[in-house]
């Protein structure tokens, strides 16, 4: 198969970018996605679509976002900053000293994608803060802080079990991670329909699944793009997402 031909093959995959405010090279504020994502997808033979997360004041047009996404084969929701409180724990809710970089556009689009994803069976794959988005969108909780610096998984890489037979287990082909984390915030209580597929080894849920999801789902706390070019459990998650998102989705007939 010829270079063209292969590209033109490539499963467009959904990857909402993040509001930066400054940037090596762009004088002004910027948009942008993390390379190890994108990198990640190209190398599964996907093609990564970044989306523009636009919800101007925290309000997102919901058909809007249905009809952006109507072009895509998969998602991936990647990692950020916090998700505000008051999603989950109502617009009253006292916020910990360490929530950070809240963004109520962010956020607001980020949950119309998830939303949206799982509602019309797109395939997805959801990294930390993503993997939150989920959560919350299927009206689960998070613990806003894990206990500070002695308890966070912040610049670890620690061993995570999965469950034998799991989406996740299957993609990474084992029953044993060695994850790559960056967070300080975990699931609380598990959204309508989720179940945990992989924990630490303090008990910290690290993968979460939708058994009755429309499509291919899996929800992972680390960041597998950290690793996957050197891991191939890893990339497995990348490579299982586009592989799902080769195949006609029923609900774009």
């Amino acid at each position: 198969m010829s270079t063209d031909a292969r590209t033109a093959a490539r499963p467009l995959i959904a990857l909402p970018q993040r509001f930066s405010a400054t940037t090596s090279a762009l004088r002004y504020e910027a948009v942008v996605t993390a390379r190890a994502l994108a990198d990640a997808v190209l190398r599964a033979g996907g093609e990564p679509f970044m989306m523009h997360p636009h919800a101007p004041e925290g309000q997102v047009d919901e058909a809007e976002v249905a009809a952006r996404l109507a072009r895509c084969d998969g998602v991936l929701l990647p990692g950020g900053g916090d998700l505000t409180p008051r999603l989950y724990e109502g617009a009253g809710a006292a916020v910990h000293e360490s929530v950070y970089d809240v963004d109520a556009e962010q956020d607001a689009f980020d949950l119309a994608v998830a939303r949206h994803a799982l509602a019309r069976g797109l395939p997805t794959l959801a990294v930390c803060r993503g993997l939150q988005v989920v959560n919350v969108a299927l009206g689960g909780t998070l613990r806003q802080d894990m206990g500070g610096p002695d308890r966070e998984h912040r610049h670890v890489v620690h061993p995570v079990r999965l469950t034998p037979g799991s989406a996740v287990a299957r993609a990474t082909g084992t029953e044993r991670v060695d994850a790559s984390c960056y967070h300080h915030q975990c699931v609380d209580r598990l959204g309508d329909g989720l179940v945990i597929t992989g924990r630490a080894a303090d008990g910290t849920i690290e993968a979460l699944e939708l058994p009755d999801a429309r499509a291919w789902f899996t929800a992972v706390q680390w960041h597998p793009e950290d690793t996957a070019p050197k891991d191939p459990p890893q990339q497995g998650l990348f490579d299982a997402l586009v592989s799902q998102a080769s195949y006609p989705q029923v609900w774009r007939a």
